[in-house]
């Protein structure tokens, strides 16, 4: 019998190509995609039989209260039986994505026209669709003790004090991979709350935790977190939904519970039925599909330590805690030649590359598309954010076509 594992690997390049998805036909023939957060893993058959049972209903249409309800009662059983938070199913309301949910928080919860405040290295469109409802970013760069990211409470304070509103937190955190622990978010609950300010919580990679790991949602931790707090997640990343358009919203106030039924029903337009019912079968039945993902996932992340050990030891990384991003930190490979990144961000001229990153570089010379880590603020700049949530044949090459690239500078 074929494990899931060897299933996995026996998938080529070739194949992910002609799935026609954007991840390996945005950058074109040969190159393969490792940028955007979707794993190549397929879907859970629970999934499938549920988008069967969608196709032969032929429910196609408007998103139905039933359908509501059961992803509501679906989520609510996930959130308790994984990590132990009980939330009222009637608090937890259907969204396209979590960003959409970002965009409530901001317009029905922040206050009008006030900064909204961005640990970075961040995801990407925290840095940029805030600006596009006319609102300023305050990015607070993380610390980096221990070789470890970090929060930084006092950035964080400050930028409450500069008139800051809302906060976004994302746990497990895209794209450094941290897991923030009980001791951190209580830390971070005491700074909020001390300066009257809001949390989004970003919660979508949550189900990807690796051993030694445990996932904590913010608003759980008392009735002052789930009084500030509005939460952001779903199945997408765990269970590989992305295209079928579907998260929740989990209101944790009695407050926030009452404006959302006033003002909040157009943020939920766009939830897809058969998302909807995708995810259903994701939070009831998925759950051993995910913890064999996770298996895999982690089996990836210490390869992906011993390739870049091996090829590119000039290259920073650490295994993520979570998610199935890699964030590798190419400063010293690029700093070669007297071209200190810190003074520097441009890809060096003699590379012939026109560009300034390392991810502009690689895409050029090894035709391995990546993220580039400046696109996630500041603090991002000299890195490149790396999906490995590929076969692991396919991830071996990404990392050896990255070292001959860096080799022919």
């Amino acid at each position: 019998m074929t494990s899931f594992a060897e299933s996995i690997d026996r998938v080529t390049a070739d194949e992910l190509r002609a799935r026609g998805g954007w991840k390996w036909g945005k950058g074109g023939p040969g190159v393969i995609g490792a940028f955007v957060a979707e794993m190549d893993f397929g879907a859970a058959p629970p999934v499938e039989a549920a988008l069967r049972e969608v196709i032969g209903r032929a429910e196609f249409g408007y998103l139905s209260e039933r359908a509501v309800t059961e992803m509501a009662t679906a989520c609510a059983a996930w959130q308790q039986d994984r990590y132990g938070w009980t939330v009222d199913p009637e608090r937890i309301r259907p969204l396209p994505d979590v960003i959409t949910g970002l965009g409530a928080a901001i317009r029905v919860f922040s206050r009008p026209g006030s900064p909204v405040i961005v640990p970075t290295p961040a995801y990407m469109p925290f840095l940029t669709y805030p600006q596009s409802l006319d609102r300023e970013i305050i990015q607070v760069p993380m610390a980096t003790g221990g070789g470890r990211h970090h929060l930084d409470l006092d950035g964080i304070d400050a930028a409450f004090k500069r008139g800051g509103h809302l906060l976004i937190l994302c746990n497990p955190a895209n794209p450094v991979g941290r897991v923030y622990t009980r001791e951190e978010l209580a830390a971070v609950a005491d700074v909020v709350d001390a300066n009257g300010g809001l949390v989004y919580a970003d919660e979508v990679h949550a189900p990807l935790i690796y051993p030694g790991g445990a996932h904590i949602p913010y608003a759980s931790l008392s009735a002052v977190t789930a009084g500030h707090t509005v939460t952001g997640t779903a199945a997408s990343k765990g269970w590989n939904l992305p295209g079928l358009k579907c998260a929740q919203l989990l209101l944790s106030s009695d407050r926030d519970a009452a404006v959302w039924a006033e003002r909040g029903s157009t943020f939920e337009h766009g939830a897809s039925t058969p998302g909807v019912w995708a995810t259903v079968a994701a939070y009831r039945d998925g759950g051993p599909w995910l913890d064999e993902v996770v298996g895999y996932l982690d089996g990836s992340r210490t390869l992906l330590e011993r390739l870049l050990a091996e090829y590119l030891p000039e290259v920073g990384y650490r295994p993520p805690e979570g998610t199935y991003l890699a964030w590798l930190d190419c400063r010293a490979l690029f700093a070669e030649r007297g071209h200190p990144v810190a003074e520097r961000p441009a890809v060096p001229e003699e590379t012939g590359v026109p560009g300034t990153s390392p991810a502009d570089f690689f895409l050029a010379k090894a035709q391995v598309m990546l993220t580039d880590g400046a696109a996630c603020g500041e603090a991002g700049r000299g890195h490149v954010r790396l999906n490995f949530a590929t076969p692991r044949p396919i991830l071996t090459e990404i990392v050896q076509r990255l070292a001959a690239a860096a080799a022919s500078r």
